[in-house]
């Protein structure tokens, strides 16, 4: 089958790549010239495990190729999947604008029936906008359908959850129309769930919107555990084993950022104002999350005081372990009220410091290794749960460190083994230790 991807960002990237894979024909389209020729040389615009190797072996084998030129993609394909951007507005509203000037070239390159997908992360209604704007900017009247088909891959697993995933949402206007997706999809062997495409809209945000909430509701049960002197981390297992709840994102920590669950959450108690409705439960769940880093931040200040003049080691800068995304990252806000309070800050991420370097102030320093970025450091303070972090050698991070104070925004590591290697050990939703020696 001849597919047309629009976008190369996460979604577009590998949607296109595993599509290839499958065994169809793929044109990937971008605006970004230079991405397109990166992509023709190899090089990847983004870190996910095994995207490379894949990309690598479908281009050459014929199945996968980049262009600039969308009309052209357009005409040689049956289904063109919309994968470009909805960023937020302001007020927290999504911008439809790069969907929009898609549809609208889709509109005038159309030569013959085409399925037009939303894949992009659209509120519900998009559909019929997307409809509407490719029937009044034909050139002439040429049948298409548009169908909503919502993405669920996570960062650092996209290939792994677009190969496998949960489920399969197809929204579409009619059964037949449905057919050409189920067709697309049927390799993979997986649920699938025909929808309308309202429906189709809204499973996509009100899944993100439930999990946002799990995390934002173990969070606000952390700080009453540090208050009371009981573990999150036992309430999470106590609660987790229960079937109707599950352990899913049910970890407390520093709250949930990326390009995902901040705009969706957004982007949900946005369009419920906009229909008549005041989601209150989940604006407090927008609220819980705006304020784990200075909640965290608080706790170095007390524990350090004064910060000014101290040094800070920040392990782990993307918003989540197996990305370089920088993307709403807590370690940005974390670092920002370090600085503000007069901390000197070192860093290190196993691969996102490059995109860092970009957003972070030119006084924060780089190193090759935690260790190094530990070394003469007053505290540690991890951000990002990288598996590298599991397995430090403490010994060796302690002996680096002036003064042997770690702060776990991620409750990676035991409370009481750090004790014993003589770290003073804070966490969240758990009770603080201090060294059994010197």
């Amino acid at each position: 089958m001849n597919i047309c991807v629009v976008g190369t960002g996460y979604v577009g990237l590998v949607t296109g790549a595993v599509f290839a894979d499958l065994g169809n024909d793929v044109l990937c389209v971008d605006n970004d010239a230079a991405k397109v020729a990166d992509l023709d040389a190899g090089r990847m615009p983004i870190y996910e495990p095994g995207l490379e190797e894949m990309v690598a072996r479908n281009v050459a084998d014929g199945r996968l190729a980049f262009t600039t030129d969308l009309p052209t993609a357009v005409r040689r394909s049956v289904i063109v999947f919309i994968t470009v951007g909805t960023p937020p507005k302001p007020d927290g509203q999504t911008d439809l604008s790069a969907v929009e000037d898609v549809a609208r070239v889709i509109a005038q390159a159309m030569e013959r029936y085409t399925v037009v997908v939303n894949k992009s992360t659209v509120p519900v209604g998009t559909g019929n906008l997307v409809r509407e704007v490719i029937e009044k900017n034909q050139v002439r009247p040429v049948p298409f359908d548009v169908v909503s088909n919502p993405e669920f891959l996570r960062e650092g697993s996209a290939i792994e959850d677009t190969l496998r995933p949960d489920r399969i949402v197809i929204g579409a206007p009619t059964q037949q129309v449905a057919m050409s997706l189920l067709e697309l999809y049927a390799p993979l062997e997986r649920p699938m769930i025909i929808t309308d495409v309202p429906s189709a809209e809204m499973i996509k945000y009100a899944s993100n919107a439930f999990l946002s909430t799990k995390i934002s509701f173990i969070n606000a049960i952390a700080n009453i555990c540090e208050l009371a002197g009981a573990d999150v981390t036992q309430v999470m297992k106590g609660m987790g084993l229960d079937a109707r709840i599950g352990a899913s994102f049910l970890s407390a920590g520093l709250g949930y950022g990326g390009s995902c669950f901040p705009k969706d959450t957004d982007s949900l108690v946005h369009t419920a104002s906009a229909l008549g409705y005041d989601f209150s439960l989940l604006r407090a769940v927008v609220g819980i999350n705006r304020e784990r880093a200075s909640h965290f931040v608080a706790l170095m200040a007390r524990t350090l005081d004064p910060l000014a003049g101290r040094t800070v080691a920040v392990l782990g800068l993307a918003f989540k372990p197996n990305t370089d995304d920088m993307r709403e990252a807590k370690s940005l806000e974390v670092i920002e009220r370090l600085l503000e309070r007069g901390a000197a800050v070192r860093v290190y991420d196993p691969v996102a410091m490059p995109p860092a370097r970009r957003l972070l102030p030119a006084t924060v320093t780089y190193f090759e290794s935690p260790y190094e970025a530990a070394t003469g450091a007053d505290a540690v303070a991890l951000v990002t749960e990288w598996n590298e972090f599991k397995f430090l050698n403490l010994e060796r991070l302690r002996t680096a460190m002036r003064r042997p104070v770690v702060f776990d925004g991620r409750n990676v590591w035991e409370p009481e083994r750090m004790r014993r290697l003589g770290f003073e050990y804070h966490s969240i939703g758990r009770k603080s230790v201090v060294p059994s020696h010197p």
